[in-house]
This record gives C-alpha cells, sequence and structure tokens, in this order.
C-alpha cells in the first residue's frame, strides 16, 4: 500500500511539473520577445540571438505615436476607483444578503445568480447608448463611464464568496455589539469588516484585474479617441497590420509591464486571497 501511495504521490508531483512548464512557456516567450533586438513577429529561435532593453525604452519614451505612459496611467486611475466602489458594493450587499432577513432576500439571491450567469458584454450596446444620452462619450468623461460599467457590473461569483465568508462568523456577535447599543452600521464597520479582511482583500484584488485587463467595454465605451485609451487598447493597436512588423517586440515588453502591477498585488495579498477563498464555504 505504502509503495502504491508513493507512486501515486510521484506522478501526481510529475504532472503538476509538467503543467506547471506548459504555463510558464507562453511566459517566458513573451519576455524573450520583449528582450528580443530583431524586429518583427517572426523568430527561428526561441531564445534571441541579441538580448536589448531598447524595446522598453521605446515604450516609455517615443510616444508620439504610441502613448503608453498616457495608457497606464488611464488604466490605473480606472482600476483604483472601481476597486473601491465595487469593494463598497460588493462587502455591502454581501453583509446584508448574510446578516438581514426580509421578504424578498431569496428572489434577490436567485435573480441575481441569473442575471450573472449572462455574459457582461451582452448589454455593451445598450451601455453605449445609455452613457451616450448622458453625455459620459465625450472627453475624460468616458473613463468616469468606465468606472461606472466595471464598478456596477461586479461579479456575482464575488458577491457570493464574500456572503459564504460573512455566514461563517458567528452572528452571536452581532447580538452582542447590538445590545451594547450599537447600529448595524457600527456593527459593518467596527466588528465585521475587521474579521474580514482576508474576503475584503480577495475582493479588493478580483475588482481591480477586472478592470486592468478588459478590452471589449473599453474598446466600445472609449471608441477611437487614443488620448483616453486603456493599455488593452493601445497595446492591441500595435498589432494592427501597418504596426507589427515595428512594434511587435515593443508590445510584448508592454504586456510584460502591464503583468507586473498584477503580479505586485497578487504576491502582496496572497495570504488573504487564500483564506478569502478557503473560509467562503458556507451558502
Amino acid at each position: 500500500m505504502k509503495s502504491k501511495k508513493r507512486a501515486v504521490n510521484i506522478a501526481v508531483h510529475v504532472l503538476l511539473a509538467v503543467l506547471a512548464i506548459i504555463w510558464i512557456i507562453p511566459i517566458l516567450w513573451v519576455l524573450m520577445t520583449s528582450l528580443r533586438l530583431e524586429p518583427g513577429s517572426y523568430c527561428k529561435t526561441f531564445f534571441p540571438r541579441n538580448l536589448t532593453l531598447n524595446n522598453y525604452k521605446t515604450l516609455f519614451t517615443n510616444t508620439a505615436v504610441f502613448n503608453f505612459p498616457r495608457w497606464f496611467g488611464n488604466t490605473f486611475i480606472v482600476a483604483v476607483f472601481t476597486c473601491i466602489l465595487s469593494t463598497f458594493y460588493l462587502v455591502s450587499i454581501a453583509f446584508c444578503m448574510s446578516r438581514l432577513r426580509f421578504k424578498a432576500r431569496k428572489t434577490y439571491l436567485n435573480v441575481a445568480l441569473i442575471l450573472g450567469m449572462f455574459p457582461g458584454f451582452m448589454s455593451m450596446i445598450a451601455l453605449y447608448y445609455i452613457f451616450k444620452g448622458i453625455g459620459l462619450i465625450n472627453g475624460p468623461l468616458k473613463l468616469l463611464a468606465l468606472v461606472l460599467v466595471y464598478s456596477g457590473g461586479s461579479g456575482i461569483l464575488q458577491f457570493y464568496v464574500a456572503k459564504g465568508f460573512f455566514d461563517t462568523i458567528p452572528k452571536s456577535i452581532d447580538e452582542a455589539a447590538y445590545v451594547d447599543g450599537a447600529t448595524k452600521w457600527h456593527c459593518f464597520r467596527k466588528i465585521i469588516l475587521p474579521l474580514s479582511s482576508p474576503i475584503v482583500v480577495y475582493t479588493v484584488f478580483t475588482s481591480f484585474m477586472a478592470p486592468w485587463i478588459d478590452f471589449i467595454l473599453a474598446k466600445v465605451i472609449i471608441g477611437t479617441d487614443a488620448k483616453y485609451y486603456t493599455v488593452a487598447i493601445g497595446l492591441w493597436n500595435m498589432l494592427e497590420k501597418e504596426n507589427v512588423q515595428k512594434w511587435y517586440t515593443v508590445f510584448a515588453a508592454g504586456a510584460i509591464c502591464v503583468s507586473i502591477p498584477l503580479a505586485i498585488l497578487f504576491i502582496v495579498s496572497q495570504r488573504y486571497y487564500q483564506e478569502g477563498l478557503s473560509g467562503a464555504v458556507k451558502g
């Protein structure tokens, strides 16, 4: 039995190692492409013959055609404000659904779950005309429209995960606070939130990541106004037919730079991220 168990463990570790290599190869390829001296999208070898950092320098200095620093700033602004609003929405709603009891509670949960099954891009045309009608498709207001779209369309999965985490916190804590004269707001802000740091950090991470990598909704709302491009739209333009030969390696450098903030945020919040998922076990 021990030998069979050991063989199974070895097989599992080998499988995980193979999967890890498969996962790392595309990342390594993008990194090598960003350091490649030869232009164009085609290279005969996996590892470039000549390495250079000029692609990163071009990305941040040659802003006449593709202004990557501005795209990065636009995306960062949208992601930060979306993160703040989405976290407040999701955590507040999850707390209400977990702690309060009212007639339409189960109906709301079922409707929210059903609506969450439909992908967000199905409503993008309607959203565009709504924002156009109220004047949010002009100038810098486009970024405000993106914040409203991303924060208002926060994922149903995140809401259910947060609710599940709040369900694991004993309600006797709330009752003791109410006996001492605390209101629901005080209980939420001073008791529940400090006990829920893992799920709050998890919500912050997922809310920040969504606008950082989105392309479809950003393209519909921003259109062709390059001044307000996000990094997803700007990098996509580098791959157009007339630009790909010259800008392909710079595009790879941009892809690496875009992934750095997400990697840092994940590393910093990894412990809380795992605790948030493991704590949300009760529906």
